[in-house]
């Protein structure tokens, strides 16, 4: 049997509210980080015609940057449209399990909310390098 080869690709776009305000924090070498969770709703049509919802619920973590601006600008409630792929992780509990994750890492975040800042300042993305693994993406894990 021949295998078959499959195109790289891990990409995420998704809109939704905040949950709680977003954590941010520093790496050991400080680098910031900031960590927030989302609720996307979709609304759809059963069987019977009845109108229903389904709600879905994603953790986010961004690096630099992009992390500062999220701590600046977010808050419980705020509307964002995040783009980024997604990353898994394992977590180790402090009853000793093993506990494992998927998250987004984003890549490009649009605040949704319209406030007082201009309009080139409700996009951001991440220009910079983060971190992929090692000491720094593990030392955040505080959770």
């Amino acid at each position: 049997m021949g295998s078959t080869r499959l195109p790289n690709l891990n990409r995420v776009m998704i809109v939704g509210n905040l949950t709680r305000d977003p954590e941010l924090r520093s790496t050991t070498t400080g680098v910031p980080v900031i960590n927030f969770r989302i609720a996307s709703n979709r609304r759809f049509k059963d069987s019977g015609g009845e109108w229903k919802e389904d709600v879905c619920y994603v953790g986010v973590v961004a690096w630099q940057k992009l992390a500062e601006s999220c701590s600046a600008r977010l808050k419980k409630g705020s509307a964002v449209y995040v783009e980024g792929e997604l990353r898994s992780r394992t977590l180790d509990n402090e009853n000793g399990s093993r506990r494992s994750m998927i998250e987004i890492r984003a890549h490009h975040v649009q605040f949704l909310d319209k406030g007082d800042k201009p309009e080139d300042e409700t996009k951001l993305s991440e220009n910079t390098e983060y971190p992929h693994s090692g000491e720094d993406t593990e030392d955040y894990l505080g959770e």
